[in-house]
């Protein structure tokens, strides 16, 4: 039976209405949103640049005519998204279970403090360090997930808390000469202490003009997304987080064990935000410098699982979005625009993800009131084929 033209209409009308059409358009308008009110801003500092300065963000590494230029900064835009697209995934993985793992940050500088203290002062190789590192946060996570399960502690409350115990943790055990050059506040470098302990490249440097810092942290990253949507869509211990998270008394009640669900949730985001520290930071592309604020990626990450409408997936390209405008930022011509433009770009883009809800219930009003109804066109199109 042959699919008549009424029915390929049903069937991009059922796909106009669904919520992944609904998620990947409120995404955009964000992101239009934040480059629209980027302009103005431009716009107000100096007009007769700033077409220029948004072309230069947008573009990014497109910005060099010389191709392994332009292989290069694509490279190191990879290379900054992993821990941000892994951060989101962190956020996503908990959010979809119920829980809002504000905790992030903290883990993800548990992550970075063993991760370092494994490689410089043990040279310990490679894949020790990022098992060491992401077992550490997932256990720095499974606390708050303890404190919700057990004391009916909010998560948000705990995580908070947590961040900024865990930023002076690693402060204090960083502060030694094994690892950091006292009188720089910065770890040495890792190559240079201890090369074993480098993300291995794979080949994969080669691809992008010998970028020393493009590993397998960017497959790794890819293959977890994708496992991790499989684990929530396609498994029974996803159906039971997912459940847990919409009622626990419900999941209680039906046989399912809350408690433990809980603190396994904030254990497995936890463990993703590590290993986000451990995939950048063994890259050596960047030391740790003593800080006293939490690292914003843990903040941004919420944004991205926003933006990339809590897929895992859609995470993916939220994080190399975001990343792609933050880096191209650097690009910008300093004599007329702070460099940091792109940041307030990207700023404004993370913050319109909190209207990400209202964008979608927006379309879907639009759609509904612009559509005729499934079911009509269904019916019409059975007809038809009568």
């Amino acid at each position: 039976m042959t699919t008549t033209p009424k029915a390929h209409s049903a069937h991009l009308q059922q796909f106009l209405k669904s919520e992944s059409f609904r998620a990947i358009l409120a995404a955009i308008l964000c992101a239009i949103a934040g480059i629209i009110a980027g302009f103005i801003i431009l716009t107000i500092i100096n007009a007769e640049h700033a077409p220029k300065a948004v072309s230069v963000i947008l573009k990014n590494f497109l910005y060099y005519r010389n191709g392994a230029k332009r292989l290069y900064y694509l490279g190191q835009t990879l290379v900054k998204a992993v821990p941000l697209i892994l951060c989101g995934i962190g956020v996503l993985f908990a959010y979809k279970s119920g829980l809002f793992n504000i905790g992030i940050a903290g883990q993800y500088c548990i992550g970075i403090g063993i991760s370092l203290y494994a490689a410089l002062a043990l040279h310990l190789p490679w894949w020790l360090c990022v098992l060491l590192a992401t077992a550490a946060a997932a256990l720095w996570a499974s606390l708050a997930g303890i404190l919700k399960a057990f004391c009916n502690v909010n998560e948000v409350i705990a995580g908070i808390m947590l961040n900024w115990i865990g930023l002076y943790v690693v402060n204090v055990l960083m502060q030694n000469e094994v690892t950091m050059n006292i009188s720089r506040s910065e770890t040495y470098s890792i190559a240079e202490r201890s090369p074993q302990s480098l993300l291995p490249t794979a080949g994969l440097g080669a691809l992008f003009n010998n970028n020393k810092y493009v590993s397998i942290a960017i497959p790794i990253t890819i293959v977890l997304a994708v496992l991790i949507y499989i684990v929530l869509t396609r498994t029974t211990i996803g159906y039971e987080l997912r459940a847990t998270g919409l009622n626990k008394h419900a999941a209680k009640y039906a046989g399912m064990k809350d408690k433990e669900n809980i603190i396994m949730t904030m254990a497995v985001s936890g463990a993703i935000a590590g290993l986000a520290a451990a995939l950048y930071y063994l890259t050596d592309i960047q030391p740790w410098k003593t800080a006293s604020v939490v690292p914003a990626m843990g903040f941004n990450g919420i944004a991205v699982a926003f933006l990339g409408g809590l897929n895992p997936i859609g995470v993916i390209f939220a994080g190399f979005f975001i990343q792609h405008i933050t880096q191209g930022g650097s690009f910008i011509d300093t004599k007329y625009f702070n460099p940091q433009i792109a940041d307030l770009i990207s700023s404004i883009i993370i913050y319109s993800c909190a209207f990400m809800f209202l964008f979608k219930n927006a379309i879907a009003r639009v759609v509904m009131r612009f559509l005729p109804s499934t079911e009509n066109v269904n019916a019409k199109s059975g007809e038809g084929e009568k």
